[in-house]
């Protein structure tokens, strides 16, 4: 089967900076998309930014300048590395991508399971 998992995600001061990681595993035949979403309490889960597998990147209005994605194909990762962060991006940041296995014509989109961050004011 195929996992995602995230870390790096922890406590920052507003302005501070962090980096987060996702790694893919498993049976995993090509990569499409990767991206991070999140969900702060009481909210939607919102698009952060996302990766094609030929590098195009899309990235949410609130973090534009600010966020920058960026993916690793031989080691399946992706990263986010987040500057200038203000206590309004405060959420569970999710990993996710289209992955197709060996065994399946088709894509599956897969989620990580979540890594929290938090920046104090």
């Amino acid at each position: 089967q195929v996992q995602l998992v995230e870390s790096g995600g922890g406590l920052v001061q507003a302005g501070g900076s962090l980096r987060l990681s996702c790694v893919a595993s498993g049976n995993i035949f090509s990569v499409n998309a990767m991206g991070w979403y999140r969900q702060a309490p009481g909210k939607q889960r919102e698009l952060v930014a996302r990766v094609t597998s030929g590098g195009n990147t899309n990235y949410a209005d609130s973090v534009q300048g600010r966020f920058v994605i960026s993916r690793d194909d031989p080691k399946n990762t992706v990263h986010l590395q987040m500057n200038s962060l203000k206590p309004e991006d405060t959420a569970v940041y999710y990993c996710d991508a289209d992955i197709k296995q060996r065994r399946f014509s088709f894509e599956i989109h897969y989620w990580g399971q979540g890594t929290q961050v938090t920046v104090s004011s």
